[in-house]
């Protein structure tokens, strides 16, 4: 294996962190722009106990509410405005991974003086990677996305019906603050929409990484598991603090960069979701875990073995008397009853998606993450028609 790892972000994680917020964000800056989505915070009182926090420490605050669930890039582009306008030099992003990821892209745009979608891979030429930022501290208030601890933030473009990403090393948060406590509240379906981002994100790299990566693949399997586990007992009873709190870091650890160490991963899966929630603002774990065992079975055919393993190491399903395509079949599977289990959608059909604009969904899929000839990349890479085909399997 050749590979680098580096994780600048520092995590406090534990319940009742938020207290700490004020102390933290004063050692970045003296006014933060505090951004926030669609209200949850307030009615929980999650808002005035982090305002409260800032205040004590002293840094004033500027606020960005209303943030959508898929983040849109009029949204950055008037979060860095009132940064600039307000005198901010922090941001503190408090809520769930579109706020987080919006934030982190305020925090760059507010620095460049170009359009901030240049700022995101939408197939230009004169991509704009961010080299600089504000100082980022991230408070997540659901356990789905990981973005609370990585470089990486996805945006969509409401007018072009683009969604797509953005990497870069200046968008690490300086601090993520990870209280379980404020997941309490999040209510059943999505609770089980962020188990199935975070198992989504550790499978991207498990089925289309490189090979050679055993120790990363037990990594893999020990948070899929911890997920299947926990993620049930979230599911069933979400004022379990301790099962949230085992979600929460299964969904820090999946996207960190730790797990995907050495594995040099693409995420086809995450590429056709985006698609798909871009035209639709279907909820990202939603549409995860409709595209997930349609595309798994597609990549299943080319290489039974890994699927085979997943099935035994992880559902535990006994060998004996199977092949190594009957053990894929039957493992994912059980992967599916699971997300019907916990009360994720496994149909187009479901979220109301028709075949109407497969043909779209397929091209906007490889707008960025392509081979020269223009396949999207996986294992195996696919095709615009390969792509359709998922679609069909998953209607």
């Amino acid at each position: 294996m050749n590979f680098e790892f580096h994780n600048p972000t520092r995590l406090i994680f534990g319940a009742g962190s938020l207290a700490r917020l004020g102390e933290v964000a004063s050692a970045y800056g003296k006014k933060a722009l505090l951004v926030t989505g669609g209200g949850s915070v307030k009615k929980s009182g999650v808002l005035d106990r982090a305002k409260a926090s800032l205040a004590a420490a002293g840094v004033a605050v500027a606020e960005c509410s209303g943030v959508e669930p898929n983040p849109r890039i009029a949204s950055v582009r008037r979060g860095a405005d009132t940064i600039r306008r307000e005198g901010c030099d922090v941001v503190v992003a408090l809520g769930g991974g579109s706020t987080m990821d919006a934030a982190k892209v305020m925090a760059a745009a507010a620095l460049y003086h170009g359009d901030p979608w240049n700022l995101i891979a939408h197939g230009q030429k004169d991509w704009r990677v961010p080299t600089a930022a504000l100082p980022v501290i991230t408070v997540p208030t659901l356990a789905a996305t990981g973005s609370e601890m990585n470089c990486g933030a996805v945006i969509s473009n409401d007018e072009t019906k683009v969604k797509s990403f953005v990497q870069a090393e200046c968008l690490f948060p300086k601090v993520a603050l990870a209280d379980p406590e404020l997941t309490r509240t999040v209510p059943v379906n999505q609770t089980a929409y962020g188990v199935c981002d975070i198992i989504t994100h550790v499978m991207e790299g498990y089925f289309n990484g490189v090979d050679g990566t055993p120790i990363q693949d037990r990594f893999a399997e020990g948070v899929i598991l911890n997920a299947l586990e926990w993620g049930r007992k979230a599911v069933a009873d979400g004022s379990d603090l301790e099962a949230r709190a085992q979600v929460q870091w299964a969904s820090i650890v999946a996207l960190n960069g730790w797990i995907q160490a050495g594995v040099h991963m693409v995420p086809p899966m995450h590429m056709i979701e985006h698609a798909l929630s871009a035209h639709h603002d279907i909820t990202h774990g939603a549409g995860l875990a409709i595209v997930g065992p349609a595309w798994m079975r597609f990549a299943a055919a080319s290489r039974p073995e890994r699927f085979a393993q997943f099935a035994t190491r992880v559902f535990g399903i006994p060998a004996e008397g199977k092949d190594d395509a009957a053990l894929a079949r039957a493992g994912i599977a059980a992967y599916e009853e699971f997300l019907r289990e916990i009360g994720c959608p496994t149909r187009l059909s479901e979220v109301g998606i028709d075949d109407a604009l497969f043909a779209q969904y397929a091209k906007d899929a490889a707008l960025v993450v392509h081979d020269d000839q223009g396949r999207l990349l996986g294992r195996p890479a696919m095709t615009q028609a390969d792509i359709v085909a998922v679609l069909r399997a998953a209607l």
